[in-house]
């Protein structure tokens, strides 16, 4: 139960940077002065680095330890975990593209609306509702 219970702390974590720095792209796409754009940046760095890529790595961290202690051996043959894995892949292929459009940011290259990342915010509440439904409810 201590791999679930920090599992479930480092997911959480994961998931309120995954939420925050696509609102934090918003207002840094519609930033008019350099201070503010200034800012951003630093935070948007912090967030990322400090925060959700180590909550990141240690959610996986914890979830490939559960699937080698018990889990696999118990629900490997079952779709909902597949499925759950699948979606976490694609989770942190999202991860990645965040990091791509920080970066865009830091140098000046970002091309895109405060419309465009208020949309790509919404993705990780999907995925957080598919994997939390599909690990809870186990439902095939």
């Amino acid at each position: 139960m201590w791999l679930k219970a920090f599992h479930l702390i480092f997911m959480v974590t994961w998931f309120a940077g995954l939420f925050y720095l696509p609102r934090l792209f918003v207002y840094h796409a519609m930033a008019a002065d350099s201070v503010s754009r200034e800012r951003f940046k630093i935070m948007e760095r912090k967030l990322f680095y400090g925060i959700m890529t180590p909550a990141m790595l240690l959610t996986l961290g914890f979830g490939i330890a559960m699937l080698a202690s018990y889990a696999w051996e118990a629900y490997g043959h079952s779709l909902w975990l597949h499925i759950k894995l699948g979606l976490i892949g694609l989770l942190v292929v999202y991860h990645g593209f965040c990091a791509k459009w920080m970066l865009d940011f830091k140098h000046e290259r970002n091309r895109r609306s405060h419309v465009f990342y208020r949309w790509v915010n919404e993705i990780p509440v999907a995925f957080l509702f598919a994997i939390v439904l599909l690990a809870s409810l186990k439902p095939f």
